[in-house]
């Protein structure tokens, strides 16, 4: 008998109100807007010259930023919620904005929210404050900001977080919405990493080895890539999907076996893997057209970044 058909009233329904909850993604205006000019600013003369700034600009239109491509297309999903799609409030995804702006110097922000017609309702602006404790109290399973403290203080308190660096905006070659992920750090744990770094490769490749039928640890991102993938069984498969997933991963054979063993024991689903052994990522990534790449490592961010927008994941070994 399968588990859903063997579990109680109360736990279907428990995870009947659980699948419906929306995707929630929190992200910070500079991640989502261009904003280096007035950060500057802010950095050079301070926060009186920076809110005069923003109040007499508050009906200039914000360029996108980094993360813009991929918000759009997250709440694009939204517009054609199979049937059969548990929702919220006629959502799959929910997009929330965090700032450390006043509510007054902010409103140059929402401005810019409703002329590119992004359906971002719900915010918060600390005037200042960090604006991570918000995070939990909203659900979020991915919180984006171009603060690494931010993030830092996110991924401790056990949300996927991940730093955008500033770059230019990327342009989007598709239609589908595609993630791609590091395995090491970021889907799993950093326990291989630590073998490799420590013991060097052979010794990584021979726990790999010993190891292949045993399933990773999670890691900070393990959590959105489920509800991502939850996401993904909304919709039908195959090639008119409007998800895609990639793993870009340093392994290759025979340290490959082990994670595929791990998604298949987690029920996971990745479109498509790439086991690269050590190649730059950059131009693997851009042949995806990755929409975000999640890595732990600065260096692969930097190969990333010059194709596409990239998220640093500072955790685990690689981010003492």
């Amino acid at each position: 008998m399968a588990p859903l058909e063997s579990a109680r009233p109360a736990q279907l329904g428990a995870l009947a109100s659980a699948s419906a909850q929306p995707l929630v993604v929190a992200i910070t205006a500079r991640a989502l807007f261009d904003l280096e000019d007035s950060h500057g600013l802010f950095e050079r003369k301070g926060i009186d010259a920076y809110a005069d700034y923003q109040r007499t600009r508050e009906d200039d239109v914000l360029e996108p930023g980094i993360a813009f491509s991929l918000v759009r297309k997250l709440l694009a999903l939204n517009r054609d919620i199979p049937n059969e799609a548990p929702h919220v409030e006629g959502k799959l995804v929910e997009v929330i904005l965090l700032s450390r702006n006043s509510a007054d110097t902010g409103l140059r922000i929402f401005n810019s929210i409703q002329h590119h017609g992004l359906d971002i309702r719900r915010a918060t602006f600390t005037s200042g404050a960090p604006v991570w404790p918000y995070i939990r109290p909203f659900g979020a399973q991915l919180f984006l900001s171009a603060n690494p403290e931010s993030v830092r203080r996110a991924l401790e308190a056990g949300v996927a977080a991940a730093t955008i660096l500033p770059a230019r905006a990327p342009e989007s070659v598709h239609g589908q919405l595609r993630i791609a992920f590091d395995g090491d750090a970021v889907i799993f744990s950093d326990e291989s990493e630590r073998v490799s770094r420590e013991q060097g490769v052979e010794a990584f490749g021979r726990h790999e080895r010993e190891r292949a039928h045993e399933p990773l640890s999670g890691g900070p991102f393990r959590g959105f890539l489920d509800a991502l993938h939850r996401l993904q069984a909304a919709f039908p498969a195959g090639d008119d999907a409007p998800i895609r997933t990639a793993l870009v991963t340093a392994r290759s054979a025979p340290a490959h076996e082990r994670v595929i063993r791990t998604l298949r024991e987690w029920d996971v689903r990745l479109d498509e893997a790439l086991f690269l052994g050590g190649r730059e990522k950059g131009p693997f990534l851009q042949a995806f057209g990755a929409d975000i790449f999640f890595d732990d490592s600065l260096h692969n961010i930097d190969s990333a970044r010059q194709y596409i927008a990239a998220g640093h994941v500072p955790h685990g070994v690689a981010n003492p």
